[in-house]
């Protein structure tokens, strides 16, 4: 999801990767900060003071890209509720098949040089078994999907994906929901799928299928 603002550039992605738990009290820190040496109307500190922790308290997930902190804005409620859907189907899915692993949302993990936290994660049992419970998954998710919000554009959501697919990803789910669109990419397919269509996992979750119209309402 795009929208983000930028915080300290000196929070590394090595801080990020070991705390990234404490990525909102530090933006939370810096957006207090610059509004102290900003704000030219001291007058209306408090309202001021205010908006600014409601800013804080909208962020949705928070990231490393290309060497800063940025903080991610609040899903609308379309979104979410399309996020929510993905995550119980595939949840229900691999329980109800007993194909193990476990299933996220917006769960960080490292992209070799980014910090990205994709809205909805699979992780095989056997990666499961291997790593175990991390703060942080050191690479991409084997299965994962991103809700495209107002503000994305097609090409970074895109590019967003090929990066994922170079850290350890076998399959993307990009979801357009004003378009009404999903994209499931892997290393050697591109696959469109739109309202009246069923769409299916390529790689993971093997078998797991649903219509586009009941997964996006």
């Amino acid at each position: 999801m795009k929208d983000s603002t930028a915080v300290p550039s000196d929070f590394s992605l090595e801080e990020w990767i070991h705390n990234p738990l404490k990525d909102a009290e530090i933006t939370q820190d810096f957006l207090i900060q610059d509004w102290m040496e900003n704000s030219e109307d001291k007058s209306k500190s408090f309202d001021k003071l205010d908006r600014t922790y409601e800013e804080v308290e909208e962020i949705y997930e928070i990231e490393w890209v290309n060497e800063q902190l940025g903080e991610q804005k609040a899903l609308t409620l379309k979104q979410r509720k399309i996020l929510g859907n993905l995550y119980y189907y595939w949840r229900s899915y691999k329980d109800s098949r007993e194909q193990g692993g476990e299933v996220y949302n917006h769960v960080p993990c490292r992209t070799k040089i980014q910090g990205r936290s994709p809205d909805v994660a699979y992780i095989t049992p056997q990666l499961l078994k291997h790593f175990g419970e991390l703060e942080v998954f050191p690479q991409s998710f084997p299965l994962v999907a991103e809700v495209a919000s107002p503000t994305d554009l097609a090409e970074e959501l895109i590019a967003k994906s090929h990066e994922y697919l170079r850290s350890g990803s076998e399959e993307v789910w990009l979801i357009f929901p004003e378009n009404r669109w999903i994209i499931i990419i892997t290393e050697n397919q591109r696959l469109v799928f739109t309202s009246g269509d069923i769409v299916y996992t390529q790689r993971l979750l093997n078998g797991f299928s649903i219509g586009v119209d009941e997964l996006l309402g």
